[in-house]
């Protein structure tokens, strides 16, 4: 049944020369994409082979590991990274020089929170309920400390360029994407696009979601739904 459907979707000529196939589609295709759930091979279908773009990374985590936005970096475009772990931008600031790198959380107001950094830094986040039930026997918080937040909007009031427009918003903050959310000023900034982590919500469950819900306020549809990312675009 396998066989049947792998000669459906796969072109005769490659079929009959496997070799072929490899160097030609899977080799060449091989490492074009870089964030954790393809989410920015979705983003390649909206922007294409755009050049220029500026995009707002909020729990940025690394330069390429897991990065919605590195792809784009390497094509050319530009933007601003945020994320609270200590020393997380020096290696920004090595392979990501053109962009703006900032190592601050954001929230709904100006004030310090409690960052619980676990042996996996890509788990690293704000929230205690979420933070702890991720712990198990691989994972684990190693310390708990304090970080200065700031919200969204005032960050892009002194850090975006004069005249910049967002061609999409990536957020990831291990649960409390909505107050990432909620602290930006969507009269005066609104990406094309905005990436936000939708925790343990199917399809069916999305109208339940309040990330949904809040975006669609905001005057943004749902374009697509990974594992655990939800692509919005701003209603034309």
């Amino acid at each position: 049944m396998i066989k049947s459907l792998m000669k459906k979707i796969i072109p005769v000529r490659y079929w009959e020369d496997p070799k072929s196939y490899y160097h030609l589609y899977l080799k060449s295709h091989a490492g074009v994409y870089y964030s954790q759930e393809g989410e920015d091979i979705l983003l390649r279908r909206i922007f294409g082979d755009q050049t220029t773009g500026f995009y707002v990374d909020v729990g940025a985590h690394h330069p390429k590991r897991f990065s919605n936005t590195f792809y784009f970096y390497d094509r050319g475009w530009q933007g601003i990274n945020i994320d609270p772990l200590p020393g997380s931008m020096k290696v920004f600031q090595k392979f990501r020089p053109r962009d703006t790198n900032l190592e601050i959380a954001i929230s709904e107001k100006e004030q310090n929170l409690s960052y619980y950094m676990f042996n996996e830094p890509a788990l690293n986040g704000f929230s205690k309920s979420i933070s702890e039930g991720r712990q198990n026997e691989q994972y684990h918080i190693e310390r708990t400390i304090t970080i200065p937040a700031f919200p969204l909007s005032k960050v892009l009031d002194s850090h975006l360029p004069s005249g910049q427009k967002i061609n999409f918003l990536s957020v990831d903050v291990e649960g409390l994407d909505l107050t990432v959310l909620a602290s930006n000023d969507w009269t005066k900034y609104r990406p094309k696009v905005v990436l936000a982590e939708v925790l343990d919500s199917s399809l069916d469950k999305l109208e339940n979601e309040p990330v949904y819900n809040y975006m669609a306020t905001k005057g943004y549809n749902l374009f697509a739904k990974l594992v655990h990312t939800c692509i919005f675009m701003i209603e034309e």
